[in-house]
């Protein structure tokens, strides 16, 4: 749906050329057939052009892997399929259609006519008199480009960085996690307060169902210490308050209750999940080292005000007990090791020994020993293991091991084949998930150098090998983009000025962000990539209308003031289609709203910025560089002249 809003504004682009150029040649005095044949053949190169480099930049999202190419390929695909389709529509059935219905009018048969024509007279006028001022003075298009291209970098160091941004899906989750070993009753005293924090949402009918669960787990019981919940909202219409507002209040409350560690989270909209979303993992070869550091990154990452909930998934809270063999005096009174663990495996725990059948069914044997036996440790002195010399006299077990209690984690996970600890943490408001990995991966290298192998998982993980996939994306679109308006126009000098507008583009874009207080994401990074389509298109009308003048015989100041003239039409009209058909992505509400209003506000801002400035550094460039350049159909002309001094 996202990519069918949006080529609801591109489509009608190649149309609005074809259209346009038809229109002014019959203005100009052409029969509509005759400027309908003439008109589509002068613009076919150009909206051919356009369309190639559209789907050149879609295809490598197409490529991109994880959430974000599962969600964005179809998007690719379906932009590039419309453009593809509206491309062939423009150059056959829209020529067709101005044949028959389009007519010269004029001036006087309509009181709005002259008015319109008038007011577009006056702005090309305009255009054209501050163009020529510009050429005179080129440097001063130098100084703009270069203060825009120093702009890019300190808006993008100014704008939050996050994987998706937070949006009001109607509902969110509650988690409360206490101290090991905490009882049922203490629990369940936590759940009545949570209860009193959330159920006002319910009185004031912000909120449809509070549900809490005690024990969390829905598969295991033994496990008292946590709390588990969901809050479900009511329709965004019957409420004044977003999600948003609402989840930062309940954990300003929550975090007033003493004991628990509770807090709000909300389910992502992009994979999925109701994961902590700082996932930072700490790998080596050695799990006590592993903890100290977790100890010392815990430490310096509580000074951080923008991280709380801070844990690990190792905590040594587990009790265990370890039996240590005295192998050198088992073997004198003949007890093998084997032996002392089938003794323990049985006294302590059970074995299957064997099998029997009873009336057509059969059973196992099992053997254990008596659970009054084996309560506390020192229960292992009344166990007794035969000694398999001389005639199997009984040796007391205690003889021959001795115990270590201690405590140590109940699970020891590993990442990538290596032992890692993980910690997570989630965010205060206004503290975002790239400057949260930024600052650990930078107290990790200061604290502890680079011993550490340093990972991300979950949420995190998405965040860091989506922005990397996102970038290659961005220099893959760049490189083919480039390559496929070389082909076209057989020469590296003209993709380049067209290329000029992307850096414009892409500044409109950040600016836009920056004034709308809104994050770089993964929505407003897609956006970034489809606006290197959108700025070059209009680089394209103005440059191949200006070769096509040079053919004719013009110079280059001539063929481009007169190409920038003659294509200023179009090329508002063009820009405004797509700017309007990004505006129901800002005026969207409801659950996505915040995703689409991100990729809206890109593509507005990036297509009005870019179109503004286009419109003067294209011709500026051009004049410079396409002095060392040649008309495109010089060889032709060459091989003429030869033919006709062969003739005569």
């Amino acid at each position: 749906m996202l990519a069918l809003i949006l080529a609801i504004g591109m489509v009608v682009d190649d149309a609005i050329v074809v259209l346009e150029n038809i229109y002014r040649r019959i203005q100009q005095g052409e029969p509509p057939l005759l400027a309908a044949l003439k008109g589509t053949r002068q613009v076919g190169f150009a909206v051919i052009a356009t369309t190639l480099v559209l789907v050149a930049v879609f295809v490598p999202i197409t490529f991109m892997q994880g959430n974000t190419g599962r969600l964005f390929s179809e998007f690719a695909i379906a932009l590039a399929g419309a453009v593809c389709l509206s491309s062939l529509v423009a150059l056959t059935l829209s020529p067709m259609m101005c044949s028959r219905i389009l007519k010269p009018r004029p001036l006087g048969r309509s009181s709005k006519q002259p008015r319109l024509s008038s007011l577009q007279e006056a702005v090309a006028k305009r255009y054209s008199r501050l163009l020529m001022k510009l050429m005179q003075y080129k440097w001063v298009a130098a100084l703009v480009f270069l203060i825009i291209l120093v702009s890019v970098p300190l808006f993008y160091s100014l704008i939050d960085k996050e994987y998706a941004p937070l949006e009001d899906r109607g509902a969110f989750f509650v988690i409360a996690d206490g101290p090991e070993g905490a009882s049922f009753e203490k629990s369940y005293e936590m759940l009545e307060r949570m209860e009193e924090v959330l159920m006002p949402l319910y009185d004031n009918k912000e909120a449809t169902r509070v549900l809490l669960r005690l024990p969390a787990s829905f598969s295991s019981t033994n496990e008292v210490n946590s709390v588990r919940g969901i809050v479900v909202l009511s329709h965004w219409s019957e409420r004044n308050r977003s999600m948003q507002e609402i989840m930062q209040d309940v954990n300003r409350k929550l975090a007033a209750l003493p004991g628990y560690r509770a807090f709000s989270v909300a389910r992502r909209g992009l994979g999925g999940g109701t994961g902590k979303p700082v996932e930072f993992v700490l790998g080596g070869s050695d799990y006590d080292e592993l903890a100290r550091w977790r100890d010392i990154l815990i430490e310096r990452a509580g000074e951080n005000n923008g991280l709380s909930n801070l844990e690990s998934d190792y905590k040594e809270t587990k009790p265990q007990l370890e039996v240590i063999i005295d192998k050198d005096r088992a073997a004198d009174v003949g007890v093998s090791i084997a032996q002392i663990g089938r003794t323990l495996e049985t006294m302590l725990g059970f074995r299957q020994v064997t099998t029997y059948i009873d009336r057509g069914e059969e059973y196992d044997v099992i053997l254990e020993g008596k659970n009054e036996q084996k309560r506390t440790p020192t229960d292992i002195r009344n166990i007794y293991v035969r000694s398999e010399t001389g005639r199997g006299e009984l040796i007391p077990l205690s003889s021959l091991v001795s115990l270590r209690e201690f405590a140590d984690s109940a699970a020891k996970n590993r990442f990538n084949r290596l032992r890692a600890i993980t910690l997570s943490a989630t965010l205060q408001d206004g503290y975002l998930l790239g400057d949260a990995l930024a600052y650990l991966e930078k107290i990790t290298r200061e604290e502890l150098g680079s011993a550490p192998v340093i990972d991300f998982k979950g949420q995190s993980r998405e965040f860091v090998d989506a922005s990397r996939a996102l970038v290659f994306a961005f220099g893959l679109s760049l490189l083919v983009v480039f390559l496929v308006l070389a082909a076209q126009f057989e020469s590296f000098l003209h993709p380049f000025t067209i290329m000029l507008t992307v850096p414009l583009a892409v500044a409109g874009a950040l600016v836009g962000l920056y004034l709308t207080a809104n994050s770089l994401n993964v929505y407003s990074q897609v956006g970034i990539l489809v606006l290197i389509g959108l700025a070059a298109k209009n680089g394209i009308l103005i440059v191949e209308f200006a070769n096509q003048l040079r053919n004719q015989g013009k110079s280059v100041s001539e063929a481009i003031m007169e190409s920038a003239r003659t294509r200023l039409r179009p090329v508002l009209m063009t820009s405004v289609s797509t700017a309007i058909g990004a505006v129901p992505l800002v005026l969207a509400s409801g659950a996505g709203a915040e995703s689409r209003f991100t990729i809206g506000i890109v593509i507005i801002s990036g297509v009005v910025l870019s179109t503004v400035l286009t419109l003067f550094l294209v011709p500026l460039t051009y004049s410079f560089l396409a002095k060392f350049t040649s008309p495109s159909n010089r060889i032709d002309r060459e091989i003429e002249a030869l033919e006709h001094d062969l003739v005569n």
